[in-house]
């Protein structure tokens, strides 16, 4: 499978991947930033953004997804940072190639099963008609009555992509999503990656609670967690520069 990226700067390599219904343009403030010191590389996931669709979605197939782009590119070394669904993938990816990360970052996810809390977010975007779509405004209202705070809207619209004739479609494959829902909340599992690992949670997220620790620490012995106040699940959107300087020590 090959995944479509976005690439920044040049020297050691970081790969940050996106969670769910998100694609590679979500980090790229970051990405830049990191960009000062590092090659950065943010791929689209399987069935999200410009990378291809396919039948299923696991963490196993992902993480194999992400061994063979890192093989295309010569990458047998890098820094991993994930997000939601990508920090599961990140981890997933540590825990089976070791010798291949140099350190992780996971952000606002736990190792294990994940509680499941999209269930409104998928009837959302399924009350979209695509094929009778005719203005982004017009799927905004749509979604308003699902879905009240904008920014969420926003974010998730920027899934859909408009052909030359003027229709829309998704870009990312909303059916298969919805279909393996139970593999994206499922846990991640392997041996223990015994190098450093950083944590970071919102305070206004419950993705990774006190209760999740000894697993944590369990499957990622050299772990700390942090926590940047006032940041909800999307902590890179909600405190970028608390999110940014806390990246920025531990890659270093």
């Amino acid at each position: 499978m090959e995944l479509y990226y976005r690439e920044f700067g040049r020297g050691t390599p970081v790969v940050i991947l996106h969670g769910l219904f998100g694609f590679s343009d979500n980090w790229q403030t970051l990405a830049k930033a990191l960009s000062e010191n590092h090659l950065v590389i943010t791929p689209d996931l399987r069935n999200h953004g410009r990378s291809p669709h396919a039948p299923t979605h696991s963490y196993p197939e992902m993480a194999e997804d992400l061994r063979a782009f890192l093989d295309r590119h010569g990458i047998y070394a890098t820094s991993l940072i994930g997000h939601s669904m990508g920090g599961k993938v990140a981890m997933q990816f540590a825990l089976e190639h070791p010798d291949r990360v140099e350190r992780l970052v996971v952000v606002d996810i736990a190792p294990g099963a994940a509680e499941g809390n999209h269930e409104s977010i998928f009837e959302a975007l399924f009350s979209l008609n695509i094929n009778e779509l005719k203005t982004r405004e017009e799927a905004d209202a749509i979604l308003q009555q699902y879905i009240p705070e904008a920014s969420v809207r926003q974010f998730l619209l920027k899934n859909l992509t408009r052909h030359p004739d003027g229709s829309f479609a998704w870009k990312m494959n909303l059916p298969v999503l919805w279909a393996h829902y139970a593999d994206i909340l499922a846990p991640v599992e392997g041996e223990p990656f015994d190098k450093p690992v950083l944590f970071v949670r919102g305070s206004r997220s419950k993705y990774i609670e006190d209760s999740d620790l000894p697993l944590i620490r369990a499957l990622f012995p050299q772990a700390r967690v942090e926590t940047i106040e006032g940041a909800g699940h999307w902590v890179h959107a909600d405190k970028p520069q608390e999110l940014l300087a806390l990246l920025r020590a531990f890659l270093s």
